[in-house]
């Protein structure tokens, strides 16, 4: 199974303030160990709320809303996609990472679709369209 795991953001983060060598260093580990044991697939930090945009749908009609966003504890500072065998596994990994932030921090696990999540609605056609665009966007990189 994939999960995406999602690094809450601080105040911290969502100031601009960038983390130490230490706590690089330690994400370093880390993500070798995820990598060693083939689970991780990608992983990245995410700018603050400043630099980003939302766009809400109503409709037809689109607002685009600029950062920066309230509600620290419901932002996203980084993330990871791994390929797990569980839920308990990528928990259990989870608890091995270096806390994110110098602060009370919260990491959230939550399970990827798969195609046969989806059941009937997933046509052949759709699934091929599907297969289509991931082997296009694997070939780029």
């Amino acid at each position: 199974m994939k999960v995406m795991v999602f690094v809450k953001a601080s105040k911290a983060s969502e100031a601009g303030v960038m983390p130490s060598t230490e706590l690089l260093t330690a994400m370093g580990k880390f993500n070798e160990e995820l990598v060693k044991a083939g689970i991780m697939l990608a992983g990245e930090g995410l700018q603050p709320t400043s630099k980003a945009a939302r766009v809400r749908f109503s409709g037809k009609k689109r607002d685009v809303i600029d950062g920066p966003f309230t509600e620290t504890k419901e932002l996203i500072a980084g993330f990871w996609l791994w390929k797990v065998n569980s839920l308990q596994e990528a928990i259990d990994w989870v608890k091995r990472c270096p806390n994110p932030h110098d602060e009370e921090t919260e990491v959230e696990i939550r399970p990827v679709f798969e195609a046969e999540d989806f059941g009937e609605a997933l046509t052949p056609e759709l699934r091929e369209q599907e297969d289509k665009l991931r082997a296009t966007v694997a070939s780029r990189h």
